[in-house]
C-alpha cells in the first residue's frame, strides 16, 4: 500500500483489487488499484493528476449500483471510507451529508426531528449519499417529487480538472462563470439550442415527467438558468461521469410514523393491472404490484399472509397498498376513504387495511425484501440482473403483458422471472437469471435486451427509471432520446470531461455491445455463502469494514479463487494477505446475517476456514481446555491478576509470544484489561437441589474478568432477592456456552463441552436457563435448541419478571447505552432499553452504533479491530459526558471502555444501584 503526496492511500495489492472489483451489478472489471482519498482537496489533487496522465477514475461508495456504473479496469476511488459527516440543520428541515454516509445513518439522525430524506431506495442500509445523488435514486415513496433532483438545496463538488465548487458559498455562481468559462459558455449554447426547439422541449418534458434515470438529466437545461444550478443538477444522475459530489444539503420531508397496509390477490396479472383503473392512486402513498413469480418467492417468508402461503400459485398477482401519515389522527381520517377505494375492486381476495404493526410490517416486507429473496433463489452458477423501466400510466397494463410475452418467447419462462412494480409511477422491475459463461445464454440475453428496448420505446417509455444507465443501457441512450438530444448529451460529457477520465463506458459509449461485455460470472462456492448476490447490505455494520474486508468481499474472494485457480502467481499474491484480512480479522459476530436479506452468516464460512487452519498443538490445547474448563478459567483469571501487577513484563511476554506463535494465537496484554475475578460458579451444597423459577448459568466471563463495580453476578442475585423471585444457581463451575470453540471452528472441543452441559442439565432438570452475557445467551440457545429448554438473557428475565416489583430510588442523570451484536440478533434490545429507561430519562444509543469488534477474543488478539469498529461511536460519544455507561456483555463492556476511556458496566449493576432501598 502506498500514498500520493499528502495522505491519499493507494493500494494495488491483488487482494484489494479483487475484493473491491465486485458490486451489486452483473458486470465485473478488476481495477488496477484502489485509491482512498480522505478530503475533498485530495480528490481534487487526484482528479487533476488523472487529467494529466489520462488515467481513468471511477468512484465507488456503497457498491449497491445495479447497472455497472461503479466497476472499472482503471483506478477505483473509494469514497465510502471517508466523507461520512452528517449535520442536521434547522431542526431537521435540512440536512448536510457527505458522500460516504449511508441513507440509513442520515435518516437515523433525522428521525428524532420527525423528518427523513426524500429518496427512499430499499438499499437504505448500504447505499450512500454519493450513490443516491449519482443515480438520482428514487424508491417506493419518492416518485419524482421527492428524489435527489427535486430535494437538493446545495452541493460541494469537484470537476474533472480539480476545480472545487460549493454552490452555497456567496458568489459561487459568479466564480464559476469567471473560472469555468468554456464549460459555462458551452452549457449556455446547449440551453439556447434546446429552448428554441419546441419539439425538443416537448420531448424532454414528456420523458422527464416519468421516473427517468436514462442518460443525463438534460431537463436541468430547461429548469434552471444560473450556471451553478445547471451544473449541480446535471451532476445528479450523472453516475460519476461528470465530476465528484463530496457532500450535499437536502431539504427533508416529513417522516410518516403512522401507516396502514392492505393486500389484494387477483387471479391473473391482467386482473391486477385492470384494477388500477378502479382506484384513485393518489389516495395511497404506495401501490405495489407483484406477479405470480414474485409471489412464489415471497411466500417463503415465515410472516407471509396465509392467503399467499396456502394458495396454489399459477397465474395470480397482487397489489400491495400503503397509507403513510405523520399523525395517527390523520391516518384514521384517511382509512375510511381508502377502504371505499378497496371496496371498488372486484374479483380479488382482499386483506383489508390494517394498522396493526405486526400485520402491517409483514405485508410491507413482502415487497421490500423481494429483490433479495428472488435473487437469492437463483440457481447456483447463474448471474442475476435487475432491470427497471417506466411507461406512461395508459401503457402500464399493456407493458406488463408484453413483458410476460417476452419472457416466454425468449425462453426465460413467466414463472421464472419475477415482475414487480411501483404501479403509481408506471415503474416496472423484473429480475432475470442467466448463465453468461454459456454462449447460448449470452445470445439469448442479447436478443431479449433488443426486444425489450423496442417494446418499451414503442409504448413511449424510458429504459431506466431508477437504477441509472450504467453499462447496461449505455448503447441504447440514443434510441431513447433520438439523435438531437443524444448529441446534446455527448456535448455535455465533453464539456465537463474533455479527456474522458471519469468512468468511461458509462452513459456515453460508442460500443453497441457495451451491455454484453465484462459480464459477471458466479462460480459455485461453499454452500453457506453461495446464495450471496453481492448486494452489499452486509457491509455498513461490519466491524472490519474500515480495517480489512467486509462480508461481501470475503465471499467474492472465494469466487475469485475458484475462477482464477489456474493463475498460480496471482493466487500466491492473494494468499499472502488472505489469512489476516479474510479470516483473522472477521469478528464472526453474525451482524452480517441480520443485515443480509437472505440471512447469510459469513462467519460460518470463516469458522470453517479457521477450523481447517488450526494447528495440531493449538487444537490439542483447546480440546483439553474443554475437559478442564473450570481450572482453565481460574488460571486465566489468576494470570490477569498477576499481569496487572507486573504489566511491563506481561506486555513484553505477550509481544514475544505473538512474534513466535503469531498474532492470531497469543492475545495482547494491555494495561486497560481488568484483573481476574476468580468468581466461583458453583452453588452452595444446601442450594443444589432447591428449585426456582429458573436456573442461573453464570458465564465464565464473570470468572475471567473482574467487574468495574459489584458485577452482574451479585447484582442479579440482589435484584432477585429484592423482588422475591427465587432463581437457583446451576453448577456451572466447569461449563461454558461453547462460544470459544465454535468461533474457532474446533468441533471436538465444542462437542465435549456440549456433552458436559447436557449432563449437568439432565441432573438439575431446569426448564428455564438464565445467563448473564448476551453472547453466551445466543450460544446457549444454539447449544440447547434440541433439548427443549428455554434460555433467557438476564436482561430479558429481569425486564419481564423482576422490574415490575422494583422501585426507583436513585435515578441516573444520563446514560450512554451500548446494545451488542448478540442482543440485536436475540431481539432483546427492547428489554435492554426498558431497563435503561426505568432508571434514566436521558438514554442515548449512538446513531453510529455498531458491533464493537471485541468479539470474544478478537479484541485481545487483534485490538486494531476494536479500534476500527468503534471509531465512529467514540467520536460521537466524545461530544458529551454521561453519568454512566452500560451494556450487557462483559467483553463488549471491555471493548467500549477501551475505545471511549469510560467505564462501561452491565445494565443490571446500574439497575441494582438505582433501586436500592
Amino acid at each position: 500500500m502506498g500514498s500520493l503526496p499528502g495522505t491519499i492511500q493507494r493500494d494495488g495489492r491483488v487482494i484489494t483489487r479483487l475484493a473491491r472489483a465486485h458490486d451489486a451489478s452483473h458486470f465485473l472489471l478488476t481495477p488496477v488499484e484502489v485509491v482512498t482519498p480522505a478530503t475533498i482537496d485530495e480528490v481534487a489533487e487526484l482528479m487533476a493528476d488523472s487529467n494529466q496522465t489520462r488515467q481513468p477514475l471511477t468512484f465507488r461508495s456503497g457498491g449497491t449500483s445495479l447497472c455497472g456504473q461503479a466497476v472499472t479496469d482503471g483506478v477505483l476511488v473509494d469514497t465510502r471510507s471517508h466523507f461520512r459527516d452528517i449535520e442536521v440543520l434547522d431542526d431537521g428541515e435540512r440536512v448536510r451529508a457527505g458522500a460516504g454516509a449511508t441513507l440509513a445513518a442520515v435518516n437515523a439522525r433525522l428521525a428524532r426531528y420527525g423528518r427523513r430524506l426524500g429518496p427512499d431506495p430499499t438499499s437504505a442500509i448500504a447505499c450512500t449519499i454519493g450513490g443516491i445523488l449519482a443515480n438520482n435514486s428514487g424508491g417506493m415513496l419518492s416518485g419524482t417529487a421527492q428524489n435527489s433532483y427535486a430535494t437538493l438545496e446545495s452541493m460541494v463538488f469537484v470537476l474533472p480538472d480539480g476545480y472545487v465548487v460549493d454552490t452555497a458559498a456567496p458568489g459561487a455562481d459568479i466564480d464559476v462563470r469567471l473560472e469555468q468559462t468554456e464549460l459555462v459558455g458551452g452549457l449556455h449554447s446547449l440551453r439556447k439550442r434546446l429552448r428554441t426547439n419546441p419539439d425538443t422541449v416537448a420531448t424532454i418534458l414528456r420523458l422527464f415527467s416519468m421516473k427517468n434515470t436514462m442518460g443525463y438529466g438534460i431537463n436541468a437545461l430547461l429548469d434552471f438558468h444560473r450556471p451553478i444550478d445547471i451544473i449541480s443538477h446535471l451532476l445528479i444522475g450523472s453516475e460519476g461521469t461528470l465530476g465528484f459530489i463530496a457532500e450535499a444539503t437536502f431539504r427533508t420531508v416529513p417522516l410518516a410514523r403512522h401507516s396502514a397496509a392492505a393486500l389484494a390477490l387477483f387471479p391473473t396479472l391482467h386482473a391486477a393491472t385492470a384494477a388500477l383503473d378502479e382506484l384513485d392512486l393518489d389516495a395511497f402513498e404506495a401501490v405495489e404490484l407483484m406477479d405470480v413469480a414474485a409471489l412464489r418467492a415471497v411466500r417463503r417468508r415465515q410472516d407471509a399472509p396465509a392467503v399467499i402461503r396456502e394458495a396454489t400459485l399459477t397465474s395470480q398477482a397482487a397489489l400491495l397498498l400503503e397509507l403513510h401519515d405523520t399523525t395517527a389522527e390523520r391516518l384514521e381520517e384517511r382509512l375510511a376513504t381508502a377502504g371505499e377505494q378497496l371496496n371498488r375492486i372486484t374479483g380479488a381476495e382482499i386483506l383489508a387495511l390494517t394498522t396493526d404493526p405486526e400485520a402491517r410490517s409483514a405485508l410491507v416486507e413482502l415487497r421490500r425484501s423481494l429483490y433479495a429473496l428472488v435473487a437469492g433463489g437463483r440457481a447456483s452458477g447463474t448471474t442475476t440482473l435487475l432491470e427497471d423501466i417506466s411507461v406512461p400510466h395508459e401503457s402500464f397494463a399493456d407493458m406488463c403483458v408484453a413483458l410476460d410475452d417476452l419472457f416466454a418467447r425468449h425462453g426465460y419462462g413467466v414463472l421464472n422471472v419475477p415482475l414487480f412494480a411501483h404501479a403509481k409511477d408506471g415503474n416496472i422491475h423484473f429480475l432475470l437469471s442467466e448463465r453468461f459463461g454459456h454462449r447460448a445464454g449470452l445470445l439469448r440475453y442479447r436478443k431479449f435486451t433488443r426486444a425489450l428496448v423496442r417494446a418499451v420505446l414503442q409504448r413511449g417509455g424510458v429504459l431506466k427509471a431508477e437504477h441509472g444507465t450504467g453499462r447496461a443501457m449505455a448503447p441504447f441512450v440514443q434510441e431513447q432520446y433520438g439523435e438531437e438530444l443524444y448529441q446534446v448529451m455527448r456535448a455535455i460529457k465533453h464539456l465537463f470531461d474533455p479527456n474522458s477520465i471519469l468512468n468511461p463506458g458509462v452513459i456515453i459509449s460508442d460500443d453497441p455491445d457495451e451491455h454484453l461485455r465484462n459480464l459477471k460470472l458466479m462460480p459455485t462456492i461453499e454452500p453457506e455463502v453461495d446464495a450471496c448476490i453481492e448486494c452489499g447490505y452486509c457491509e455498513a455494520g461490519c466491524p472490519s469494514r474500515d480495517l480489512t474486508l467486509t462480508p461481501r468481499q470475503r465471499i467474492v474472494l472465494r469466487r475469485e479463487m475458484v475462477a482464477r485457480a489456474d493463475d498460480t502467481e496471482l493466487m500466491e499474491q492473494l494468499e499472502r494477505d488472505y489469512q489476516y484480512e479474510a479470516v483473522e480479522t472477521c469478528a464472526v459476530d453474525g451482524m452480517c446475517s441480520v443485515a443480509c436479506p437472505l440471512g447469510i452468516d459469513t462467519g460460518t464460512l470463516v469458522r470453517n476456514q479457521r477450523a481447517a487452519d488450526v494447528g495440531t498443538v493449538e487444537l490439542a490445547g483447546w480440546t483439553n481446555s474443554a475437559r478442564t474448563w473450570g481450572l482453565t478459567t481460574r488460571l486465566g483469571a489468576s494470570a490477569l491478576t498477576v499481569a496487572r501487577s507486573t504489566s511491563p513484563l506481561a506486555r513484553a511476554a505477550t509481544r514475544l509470544g505473538r512474534k513466535a506463535l503469531g498474532d492470531d494465537a497469543v492475545p495482547t496484554y494491555a494495561d486497560d484489561l481488568p484483573p481476574g475475578s476468580g468468581l466461583r460458579r458453583r452453588p452452595r451444597r444446601r442450594d443444589r437441589n432447591a428449585k426456582g423459577v429458573a436456573a442461573y448459568f453464570p458465564s465464565c466471563l464473570q470468572t475471567l474478568f473482574a467487574a468495574t463495580g459489584e458485577g452482574v453476578f451479585l447484582a442479579f442475585r440482589e435484584l432477585c432477592l429484592r423482588a422475591g423471585v427465587r432463581v437457583t444457581l446451576l453448577d456451572a463451575g466447569d461449563l461454558c456456552c461453547g462460544a470459544p470453540w465454535r468461533a474457532k471452528g474446533m468441533a471436538e472441543g465444542y462437542n465435549i463441552m456440549r456433552d458436559k452441559v447436557h449432563a449437568e442439565l439432565n441432573r438439575a432438570e431446569p426448564t428455564r436457563l438464565v445467563t448473564d452475557a448476551a453472547s453466551c445467551t445466543a450460544s446457549l440457545q444454539t447449544m440447547t435448541e434440541e433439548w427443549g429448554i428455554e434460555v433467557d438473557d438476564v436482561v430479558t428475565f429481569v425486564a419481564r419478571e423482576i422490574l415490575p416489583a422494583l422501585t426507583l430510588t436513585r435515578p441516573l442523570g444520563s446514560l450512554a447505552l451500548h446494545p451488542t451484536c448478540s442482543s440485536t440478533q436475540l431481539g432483546i434490545n427492547d428489554d435492554l432499553r426498558a431497563l435503561a429507561d426505568f432508571i434514566c430519562d436521558d438514554v442515548v444509543v449512538p446513531d453510529s452504533w455498531s458491533c464493537c469488534g471485541f468479539a470474544g477474543d478478537r479484541g485481545l488478539l487483534h485490538p486494531e479491530l476494536t479500534a476500527s469498529a468503534t471509531a465512529d461511536m467514540t467520536a460521537e460519544l466524545a461530544g458529551r459526558r454521561f453519568a454512566a455507561y452500560a451494556s450487557l456483555n462483559r467483553t463488549c463492556e471491555l471493548g467500549m471502555s477501551r475505545a471511549t476511556g469510560e467505564d462501561y458496566r452491565h445494565i443490571l449493576e446500574l439497575l441494582e444501584e438505582a433501586t436500592r432501598p
